[in-house]
């Protein structure tokens, strides 16, 4: 506990400078893959020299000696959206920090600097990893878990993030799957082309595939334990080029979301089974092409219970439980060691206009950069506790 309030401290210390640093990324964010600029400007923040990790990542070990190996992450990049909170420190280069992501770089940044302040008396050796792509694919995550993370020996990892819906002051920290996984399918149906006026003398793609969606949205409820979150979204459906003329193709995305791993195939066979049925009864055929990606993000239960019995230290609260069918990529950091990711409420602060993650008007206060960074202080003692607790 002493070493914690010592933490938190000179996590302090640090916030206005950090601050200025958020407000740096902010201004100048970079999308998916080309985080070259943003990995340098972490590398020069942090108080240790850094490595690259996942091509545009950085990596920095700070340990006072021997003991377990806890990592802290954030991410790098930024989202395709165009600006439009009027802040003085605003993007104005098409890409937007709309997820919080600059929050939690500086939070990182201000915990390592504090945790090399405290090097001798560290019970774990830090290591603070800053990974790219949180938003896109190939995710950095699975790029990290796939090449350096097996090598590092993590004996656990943690993450924080912000988020608009949850209350200020107020931390979600829950045991068990917290986000779902997420999963891309392209149904592709094969008609016969006619004209409009002549739709007898051939097979309609766009008829077939409008069937299929329906179809998979009202599967879900009877394929799915409906106690158990699992959602089907199609975003996209494309066919044809002149209203009077019945194509050959017609194609359409969708998204998968689940907790369970069991629900998670479920869905991927549902839509398998019915693009092919439903295409079959309309004379046409289908085909399904389906895209892995994160596997639903769960908490463990030992790490969540030691560090929530650290947030009243850090000058937080427990939230009500929160739990979201978005992605987070952080997920594939569970390949390698026991993991716990908490979200950060900001919703109430003086004067921040609530908006959604991804919006282009949310302007996270600069104060969350305090509340990730104590965040993660106390989930970081936590996972060590947890540890200890054997």
């Amino acid at each position: 506990m002493s070493f914690l309030e010592d933490l938190l401290a000179e996590i302090d210390r640090e916030v206005e400078t950090t601050v200025e640093l958020r407000h740096r990324l902010h201004e100048n964010p970079e999308l998916s893959h080309q985080e070259t600029r943003t990995g340098a400007a972490i590398a020069e923040a942090l108080p240790v020299e850094s490595v690259i990790v996942a091509k545009t990542g950085r990596l920095a070990r700070i340990s006072g000696g021997s003991g377990p190996r806890i990592a802290v992450r954030a991410e790098l990049d930024g989202l395709p959206v165009d600006e439009r909170t009027g802040a003085e420190y605003a993007s104005t280069n098409g890409a937007m920090h709309a997820c919080g992501h600059d929050v939690h770089m500086a939070a990182v940044v201000a915990l390592a600097r504090a945790a090399e302040r405290l090097r001798t008396r560290l019970p774990a050796e830090l290591i603070a990893i800053f990974q790219p792509s949180e938003e896109a694919d190939p995710s950095g995550a699975r790029m990290l878990a796939e090449g350096e993370l097996p090598g590092l020996g993590l004996d656990a990892a943690v993450g924080a993030h912000v988020h608009p819906a949850l209350e200020w002051g107020s931390i979600a920290l829950d045991p068990g799957a917290i986000n779902a996984s997420a999963d891309t399918v392209e149904v592709t149906v094969r008609g016969a082309s006619t004209h409009g006026a002549y739709p007898h003398q051939g097979r309609d793609p766009i008829l077939a595939l409008s069937a299929i969606v329906v179809a998979c949205h009202a599967q879900v409820g009877r394929t799915i334990d409906p106690l158990n979150p699992a959602v089907i979204t199609f975003g996209t459906l494309e066919a044809g080029t002149q209203e009077n003329v019945i194509p050959e193709l017609a194609r359409a995305k969708a998204t998968l979301r689940a907790f369970e791993p069991a629900d998670r195939e479920a869905l991927i066979e549902l839509v398998d089974r019915v693009a092919v049925s439903v295409a079959a009864a309309h004379g046409c055929e289908a085909s399904v092409e389906v895209r892995r990606g994160e596997p639903a993000l769960d908490n463990d239960p030992g790490m969540v219970e030691a560090s929530a019995e650290l947030l009243d230290t850090a000058g937080l609260t427990r939230g009500r439980p929160w739990r979201s069918c978005g992605a987070d990529d952080f997920s594939f950091f569970g390949s390698a060691c026991p993991i716990a990711m908490a979200f950060v409420g900001i919703d109430g602060y003086p004067g921040f206009e609530s908006r959604p993650l991804h919006h282009p008007e949310l302007l996270i206060p600069d104060e969350a950069v305090r509340q990730v960074a104590r965040t993660l202080g106390a989930m970081f003692c936590g996972a060590v506790s947890n540890l200890e607790r054997g």
